[in-house]
């Protein structure tokens, strides 16, 4: 099969052919290059339109055969970008008489990944532009296992750059000037397996402003950003159960970015892969291979039903070409020692040791810091929290330069194992009381609420005291996302939770929850 590709989501004005006979892949691409600033949707859109034609007409002359399908990026990208590269895509399916399809952008960075590693079923961190977010594949769906809570980590980089005046794309250029710096404080923000960029971006400019140097600057902002990411995805490599991660997005072409998570996955004993860097940035070869896909699963579309989506959401793809037995999530027998997401715990008959160990990825000031600030944060809150009546073990004793807590040992095993709506509803009970005393936990995942006789919450060490309803709102966000992708009913056990919630705490936080549900981050 031959599958003609067309990409054109905001940049980079591209087509391809993907043979499946002999596994080869074509890519001719025209990437759009503004004078100045970032990307203006209207002059990209005219660059899409001179480009498409050209870069198709040299890709078809590449094909060793008539042409099987054409597939074409559906979306999420910027509308006049997407209607032009549609518009094409449905003129040449209809001229070769062949089938089309409408795949989307975030998953063919997903699956291009997927398909070249050899994985089974990996968790995904896709790092581009305008996206941030770390899927895993569940009952037929890629799951949103966490995301950016304001800007895609490839945007907020590019604002900084047009602030020192540098031109677009800045990336590459942080990523040079950094090889050159030395590391200067700047904010590190991790809510649960969110981040957000918008505070570290104000900071850099700030830093820049007031004199530090530019390489300095774009050192830290290259430890900081690339750090949350690599963090996040061991949180989610250790919330599924997997141990194997691939890596999508033009901001995974960052030699330091893919030899942090090189580093992580080799530490906790998992399998790392990144693509080529032609298949990491915007191109149209991973279009055509997971529209290769699509068509061998009848997953086709007419021209009449194809129009495009500006932001089309990765979690609203039927993921028609695997099946529901490849889901991430593969549960272990813990033993006597278990590896979290940043800890190791060692499980005794009563007690519990549970030591932060250095991580060898991030830069050691920065390593530090979290390690003892968390660490204090987790004995403190854990405390409080069980002063309000929530269950919580017991602390026994804590060492924060050694990043060392000792706790009663709770439960029998995680949430995630025997999720159960009596449990579930616990768990928004418990956090409406810890939010009305004014703090959050952080980090309340399926992994981090122990259950047995009865439920209790656990590992405090991202939480800190609040009281705004965003905050709250985003703990009800994080448990969320760790129900859509632990669980097979994800959809009913949210709606307990909720009910439960909203009997002991504010209805404030729900209506922010929706907010927040509603922002749509991957345009």
């Amino acid at each position: 099969m031959r599958v003609l590709g067309i990409e054109g989501t905001a940049w980079a004005a591209s087509a391809a052919i993907h043979d499946t006979e002999t596994d080869s892949t074509f890519i001719e691409t025209d990437a759009y290059e503004p004078e100045s600033g970032g990307i203006h949707p209207r002059e990209a859109a005219e660059h899409m339109s001179e480009a498409i034609p050209k870069v198709v007409e040299t890709a078809l002359a590449e094909a060793d055969g008539p042409i099987d399908a054409v597939a074409f990026s559906r979306g999420p990208g910027l509308g006049p970008c997407l209607r032009t590269v549609g518009t094409a895509a449905r003129a040449l399916a209809q001229t070769l008489d062949v089938p089309l399809v409408g795949v989307n952008h975030m998953v063919a960075h997903l699956e291009i990944g997927r398909q070249q590693s050899g994985f089974d079923s990996p968790v995904c961190l896709n790092a581009s532009g305008a996206n941030a977010h770390v899927l895993g594949y569940r009952n037929g769906r890629y799951r949103v296992l966490g995301e950016t809570m304001d800007t895609g980590v490839g945007n907020a980089i590019d604002k900084f750059t047009r602030h020192v005046g540098w031109s677009h794309p800045g990336g590459p250029k942080v990523e040079e000037a950094a090889s050159d710096g030395e590391y200067v404080e700047l904010p590190y923000v991790v809510k649960g397996m969110d981040f957000s960029f918008s505070g570290i971006m104000s900071a850099a400019k700030q830093a820049y402003d007031r004199g530090e140097a530019i390489e300095d600057v774009c050192f830290s902002l290259q430890e900081n950003v690339f750090a949350m990411l690599t963090e996040v995805a061991e949180r989610a490599l250790s919330l599924t159960g997997s141990d194997q991660l691939v890596l999508g997005g033009g901001v995974g072409q960052n030699e330091r970015l893919r030899a942090m998570l090189e580093e992580m996955c080799d530490q906790r004993g998992a399998e790392f892969y990144a693509p080529d860097p032609r298949f990491l940035r915007d191109n149209a070869g991973m279009i055509a291979a997971l529209g290769a896909k699509m068509v061998r699963a009848g997953d086709t579309i007419e021209v009449e039903a194809s129009a495009v989506n500006p932001n089309f959401r990765p979690d609203q793809v039927a993921v028609t070409w695997r099946g529901e037995d490849e889901s991430v999530a593969v549960w272990r027998e813990e033993g006597t020692e278990v590896v979290g997401a940043e800890a190791t715990v060692e499980i005794g008959d009563e007690r519990v040791t549970k030591r932060r160990l250095p991580k060898s990825y991030r830069h050691p000031e920065l390593d530090a810091t979290l390690r003892r600030h968390r660490t204090v944060l987790e004995a403190r809150l854990t405390s409080e929290a069980r002063r309000h009546g929530v269950p919580t073990p017991v602390v026994y004793d804590v060492d924060p330069q050694e990043g060392t807590l000792v706790f009663e040992r709770v439960g029998d095993v995680d949430l995630r194992e025997q999720l159960t709506v009596e449990r579930v509803q616990d768990v928004g009970r418990y956090l409406a009381t810890i939010h009305n005393a004014g703090f959050v936990h952080g980090d309340p995942t399926t992994r981090n609420v122990r259950v047995g006789m009865r439920t209790y919450l656990i590992d405090f060490g991202l939480g800190y005291n609040t009281d705004d309803a965003e905050d709250y709102a985003m703990d009800l966000h994080v448990f969320s996302q760790s129900l859509a992708g632990t669980s097979d009913d994800a959809e009913q056990l949210q709606r307990e939770f909720e009910d439960a919630y909203g009997d002991v705490g504010s209805e404030a936080v729900l209506t922010q929850l929706r907010e927040i549900e509603g922002r749509g981050r991957y345009q």
